[in-house]
């Protein structure tokens, strides 16, 4: 069976799981809020929108590349098709400042993502889902290093609320932890690139586009959720809707020259949520010098686009309105 027979097969089974059983509204499960996460994402199906998200980061040059400052700024909107599962696009616009070059910008490919929510447990803030990406490419710019080829992106996501820890760690209970694990697979092995020297010979090179191993998590820990219910240690306003996070970023190729070199960042931060919002802003670290030995900086806007206007931006095409998804 060829690869696209496989994903193809993967989409049809997700679909057909639609009516099997209703999962929870956006970010909740049980008393757990979990927030949209900023470097990775959460394991949820909503009707989100995040406008913008910003990047910006001194990246270190490589053999034919000088050092670059790289900003981004990027926008998401995510679609519930059923209260189960879900589908994003994505799409992101590259500023690449080169030292000794001048500046160079473009949109990066668009970015599909459907995600179903297969497991969950109120009882003990626990859920599981499956996600499927697709990096189409051709649709980006070539001037900002966009793909000609696609990538597909078979993912697991889960989040666990420690609500369910005794009352001896009840300090403990606002911790939450959420991951995706995923393997970012190219359509096309290889990539044909042709150079002309000054001899007027061409050079033709055939370089491999790897198969990556793509992970993350986020910690968590709810001021709201300490407040509410653990501890009402008197916080006012708005300490009392912030939740403090780290976030890990992670790509592992697992085959070219490259094979087995985990590069990415930890990214500390917060995140104030609100009743029809969302704010976020992390520093990011790369965890080695591969990429960069500068700290970058991440930022984000979200909008709970089923919370502003339920009635319109919660309608589905299996399930009707599903209507607002937050009792906050």
């Amino acid at each position: 069976m060829t690869r696209e027979s496989l994903l193809a097969c993967g989409l049809v089974v997700m679909l057909v799981a639609v009516t099997l059983e209703p999962a929870y509204g956006h970010g909740l499960i049980g008393k757990r809020f979990f927030p949209a996460t900023l470097a990775t994402d959460d394991p949820f199906v909503a009707d989100e929108l995040s406008l913008p998200t910003v990047f910006h980061q001194k990246l270190r040059g490589a053999e034919d590349t000088p050092p670059t400052k790289e900003t981004d700024v990027s926008a998401e909107l995510s679609k519930r098709l059923s209260p189960d599962l879900g589908i994003s696009f994505g799409g992101t616009f590259k500023i690449l400042d080169p030292d000794s070059d001048k500046t160079v910008s473009g949109f990066d490919n668009l970015d599909v993502t459907l995600k179903y929510v297969f497991f969950k447990s109120a009882e003990h803030e626990t859920l599981l889902a499956l996600g499927l990406g697709w990096g189409v490419g051709g649709t980006g710019n070539k001037r900002v290093d966009a793909e000609g080829f696609d990538t597909w992106t078979p993912q697991l996501f889960f989040g666990k609320g420690f609500g369910d820890l005794p009352e001896q760690l009840e300090l403990m209970k606002p911790l939450a932890l959420t991951g995706v694990l995923g393997l970012a697979v190219p359509s096309r092995i290889h990539t044909k690139t042709f150079e002309t020297a000054d001899t007027g010979e061409v050079d033709v090179k055939k370089p491999l586009n790897p198969t990556v191993f793509q992970w993350g998590f986020s910690f968590q820990y709810n001021l709201q959720y300490l407040q509410s219910y653990v501890r009402d240690v008197g916080l006012p306003a708005p300490l009392n809707r912030m939740i403090p996070i780290v976030e890990l970023a992670l790509e592992t190729p697992i085959d070219g020259r490259n094979a087995g070199r985990t590069t990415g960042s930890v990214n500390p931060g917060i995140v104030w949520f609100g009743r029809y919002l969302q704010l976020g802003i992390e520093a990011v670290v790369p965890i080695n010098d591969d990429i960069s030995k500068n700290v970058g900086v991440l930022a984000q806007v979200h909008f709970y686009l089923d919370d502003i206007l339920p009635q319109i931006f919660t309608w589905t095409p299996f399930h009707g309105v599903l209507g607002p998804t937050q009792p906050r």
